[in-house]
């Protein structure tokens, strides 16, 4: 009876696991939980359409009768020696090949374990920003009369006058607690000072964490600050904070409440209350689209109360352009800005704003995030309001852009063809499978309810999952990709923020089929955690666990 298993040990080993998406040393926890989370996709009771029910029903017999056999201690143990015949075969005859599941997963679990405590010790999670403020007023509000007493007094004098540089790295101490080491040093005018915060986060569960900082500086002396995040419903989280700073003056508490409500799928609603040196009541409305992202804000408080809007639009093309404008008014006067941002690399964001107001005059500022640094150049130009400043503020910036994107930048993108996966969009899936398309239908409904939980809280967004084979040569152009969208699938099985592939073919998933049999696939993601987006591109049978610090895009330099 040997002889015919062995031949379907393969193909036949990981079916019920890839269906159910549980790892193969799954605990009956994982797997009642797994179970019962597709129950509740696919039970025919929830769907009214013939078509959908029908394949409801079949989807559902299927995890049924997965679950029946991976909780069951003996047939699991068949199962994952013989396959699926190793169950149709009587039981006395295999009884003797049996193993018990300590057996077959004690040394899976010490590895895994070991593997584990070593990522933990290599995650880390540097962030950067180095901001340099130049004074190059002389260009514009020059006197003739006191240049032609200077030596050489022909050129504009141009100075750097401030200078803000600050870096944090975190260390992962368990699962849930994280420690943040971050410091910063300014100097303006020849003034300067620094600090440094020591910050503990532990997440308490999947409705909230907290934070306690410890600081110290220079200027303002030692900080104790506490900080508390909590889902208080699907659609509505709030935020506490407050802080101690021991200043030379004194004890300054302060303190803040804020929270947020959906208002719908793309709208959020804000409302804070800031006690302390400067206190507020700030209320705001943000909308973000595919194509734009609103804001409006309002704020009363001491020293400073304004209203302030802003419109940014997305164009979609390949470089994610936006262009953006906002006014500002309050008690300190008026700003206008406007501006443009676009990807000028795969790592590298460009951006450009105009800052008009009075009576602060025209500064043009220059932003490059690279990796998880952050570059700012904020020039200022004129106190006053000059025609010829707004002029060069917006032509100049344009000019240089566009002979250093055709000079410099597409010449190096060029020259690297690996690039080309994740720089040029996907065609649209070349084949077709009659019953995906009713599973994804299946899953609408829960994948709508998950990313409203996930949004609620910053979590996990599958923004766009692919999955076959893809072709990045682009010498090979007469061969299309064979590929499929999985973005609701994947959605769907994201569970407390996490999403977990066992090492089993993804073909087995539900939602899931094989549109290149017998080659090569590989499955592709780009997802959004924490505000921040990651892409990853993992091979069909290797494991992945998303999210994850090293699929970050900014986590390359």
């Amino acid at each position: 009876m040997a002889a015919p298993l062995d031949d379907d040990i393969e193909s036949n080993n990981q079916d019920y696991y890839s269906l159910l998406n549980v790892r193969k040393e799954a605990t009956a926890e994982e797997l009642k939980a797994s179970y019962r989370r597709l129950c509740m996709l696919y039970h025919p009771d929830k769907h009214r359409d013939p078509e959908l029910k029908r394949q409801a029903e079949q989807l559902f017999n299927q995890v049924h009768q997965a679950y029946e056999v991976l909780s069951d201690a003996h047939s699991r143990a068949i199962y994952d020696i013989f396959g699926k015949k190793g169950l149709e075969v009587e039981g006395w005859e295999v009884v003797e090949r049996k193993r018990t599941p300590a057996e077959i997963r004690e040394e899976y679990e010490r590895l895994q374990r070991e593997r584990e405590e070593r990522r933990l010790q290599q995650r880390t999670n540097p962030k950067g920003t180095i901001s340099v403020g130049v004074d190059a007023t002389d260009l514009f509000d020059r006197y003739d009369e006191d240049f032609e007493e200077m030596p050489g007094g022909g050129f504009p004098h141009i100075e750097i006058n401030k200078m803000h540089i600050s870096q944090s790295i975190e260390a992962p101490l368990t699962n849930s607690d994280t420690a943040v080491l971050s410091g910063s040093l300014s100097t303006h005018n020849g003034n300067g000072g620094g600090n440094i915060n020591m910050t503990v986060r532990r997440v308490m569960s999947a409705k909230g964490w907290g934070e306690v900082e410890f600081g110290a500086g220079d200027i303002l002396g030692p900080l104790i600050g506490l900080k508390v995040f909590r889902n208080v419903t699907p659609r509505c989280f709030m935020t506490a904070q407050c802080g101690l700073q021991f200043s030379p003056r004194g004890l300054r508490p302060s303190c803040s409440l804020m929270t947020a409500r959906h208002l719908d799928q793309n709208t959020m609603g804000y409302l804070q209350w800031r006690w302390g040196p400067n206190s507020a009541m700030t209320t705001s409305l943000v909308r973000d689209t595919k194509s734009s992202h609103f804001t409006l804000a309002l704020q009363l408080g001491v020293p400073h109360s304004y209203l302030m809007m802003s419109y940014q639009y997305k164009f979609q093309d390949e470089d994610q352009t936006k262009v953006k404008g906002s006014v500002k008014t309050g008690w300190f006067g008026t700003v206008v800005e406007y501006g443009a941002e676009r990807k000028i690399s795969r790592h590298s964001i460009l951006s450009a704003t105009v800052s008009i107001g009075v009576p602060q005059g025209v500064t043009l500022k220059i932003k490059l995030a690279r990796a998880n640094q952050t570059y700012l150049f904020p020039v200022h130009l004129t106190d006053q309001l000059l025609p010829s400043a707004v002029f060069y503020a917006t032509v100049g910036p344009l000019l240089v852009y566009m002979a250093v994107h055709r000079l410099i930048v597409i010449p190096s993108l060029q020259s690297y063809p690996d690039f080309a996966l994740f720089l040029t969009p996907l065609s649209p899936p070349a084949f077709f499978s009659p019953s995906a398309p009713l599973q994804v239908l299946l899953m609408q409904e829960s994948v709508r309810r998950i990313i409203e939980a996930e949004e609620s809280k910053m979590g996990l967004i599958i923004l766009n999952a692919w999955y076959g084979k893809f072709v990045s040569d682009t010498s090979q152009k007469q061969e299309k990709a064979k590929v499929i969208d999985v973005t609701v699938p994947l959605q769907c099985l994201v569970k407390d923020s996490k999403l977990i592939l066992t090492e089993a073919s993804k073909s087995g998933l539900p939602g899931f089929y094989d549109p290149c049999v017998g080659e090569e696939k590989s499955l592709k993601l780009l997802y959004q955690f924490r505000g921040v987006l990651h892409q990853v591109i993992s091979a069909d049978t290797e494991s992945l666990r998303i999210p994850k610090q090293s699929h970050r895009i900014e986590s390359e330099s």
